[in-house]
């Protein structure tokens, strides 16, 4: 029996983040990110917020100090804006989580999606 583990981690996403290596990639994801279109292994955490997650993952998931952009978002599409408040409470769980406290990088919607279909899950 485990201890310590947040009520929020499925079974299935701890058993799959036991078997990431090093520069796998985890990525998070809002119920409107067509997730099935680019990657084959998606768990869903319907009702769970992003920055929730970060904080019961974070805990048990090293961020790779070799990688420069180990945070990464996908950046506002022409003629949409981001809720600051939004990155911001992802970064206020990586500060209190994570001793490399990395910036966060954007990148381009379909630079963000080939990155996803490079992801581990």
């Amino acid at each position: 029996m485990l201890k310590g583990i947040s009520p929020l981690l499925s079974p299935e996403l701890l058993a799959i983040m036991c078997r990431m290596g090093h520069g796998e990639e985890l990525v998070l994801a809002d119920a409107h990110f067509p997730a099935h279109q680019f990657n084959d292994r998606v768990i869903r955490a319907d009702g769970l917020a992003i920055p929730d997650l970060l904080d019961a993952i974070l805990p048990l998931f090293v961020l790779d100090p070799y990688d420069p952009a180990p945070v990464i978002t996908m950046e506002a599409v022409d003629g949409d804006s981001l809720d600051p408040k939004v990155e911001g409470s992802y970064a206020d769980a990586i500060e209190r989580h994570s001793e490399l406290n990395p910036s966060i990088t954007r990148l381009e919607r379909f630079a963000f999606y080939d990155r996803v279909k490079q992801a581990h899950t």
